[in-house]
């Protein structure tokens, strides 16, 4: 049973749902990175989605696309986020899933850049901008060294395209909440309150609901629709760019701590 899978298990044994936050790596520098996972880490976060930063990132909304083009502009490379995961990951509860775009692991080679990330410790992979009908070599190879690669669906998926991903899909399962980009929403969408159960009829892997989610309220409603996992970005991007990383630290902090207390108040609907 890989990482991933073995924390799903033991949080649906424990009734929890998970917390996923998301970070961009190197924004506002790395040596920032490093206490942002840490205080995630404390403070209740079940796995921590990496992100890589890359030019063109086409699922992302304004504020993780700002923050990527202020990690370029520093100088952030795949490498050193590595070097940074490698020094990090064995003080860590929390496994590491890399977010990054498809064209690094092109330009690597996919065993390459599969054996350079495991390596370093990272557990899990999204790709956002990988199709299902070209995973299978990616799947294959990242299964290969411990890594499992995670899939997208969209609402807009059909049954049986949800079928498929969720076939293939390793680790969980990635439930897009809305059509478009990420970022912060006033309100979550009422049909990912109808196509949480439709899924769970096609699978029993874990479903983690991302895109959107910001506040406790939302993170909350989520998990009573039947989620086994909340993945929040943007929210914790944003408190990052704060006036000094000191306060950003502290914003992200207080984030974590709302976000699991909301988290814990009820039993997760799919988790029993």
């Amino acid at each position: 049973m890989t990482t991933i899978s073995r924390h799903f298990q033991t949080l649906r044994q424990d009734k929890q749902c998970a917390l996923i936050p998301f970070i961009t790596a190197g924004d506002p520098d790395l040596e920032t990175t490093a206490k942002a996972l840490q205080i995630l880490d404390r403070n209740g976060a079940n796995f921590i989605e990496l992100g890589v930063p890359y030019a063109d990132p086409l699922a992302d909304g304004p504020v993780i696309q700002a923050a990527a083009t202020r990690a370029l502009q520093r100088g952030t490379r795949l490498e050193p986020v590595l070097d940074l995961v490698q020094t990090l990951s064995p003080r860590l509860q929390a496994p590491i899933i890399l977010f990054t775009y498809y064209n690094p692991i092109f330009y690597r080679g996919i065993e390459t850049f599969m054996a350079q990330i495991a390596r370093a410790g990272v557990k899990g992979l999204i790709i956002p901008d990988l199709p299902l009908e070209e995973s299978s070599e990616v799947i294959n190879t990242a299964a290969e060294h411990g890594i499992d690669l995670t899939l997208l669906i969209a609402p807009t998926s059909s049954p049986e395209r949800i079928k498929a991903i969720a076939t293939q899909s390793q680790g969980f399962i990635y439930f897009v909440s809305v059509t478009g980009v990420t970022g912060v929403r006033s309100a979550m969408e009422t049909r990912v309150q109808t196509l949480l159960p439709q899924i769970r009829q096609i699978t029993d892997k874990p479903i983690g609901v991302g895109f959107g989610i910001s506040t406790p309220e939302q993170a909350r409603q989520v998990q009573e629709w039947g989620a086994d996992a909340v993945i929040v970005g943007s929210a914790f991007v944003k408190r990052l760019n704060n006036s000094s990383p000191t306060q950003g630290l502290q914003a992200v902090e207080k984030l974590a701590q709302s976000l699991k207390s909301a988290l814990c108040q009820v039993p997760a609907g799919s988790l029993g």
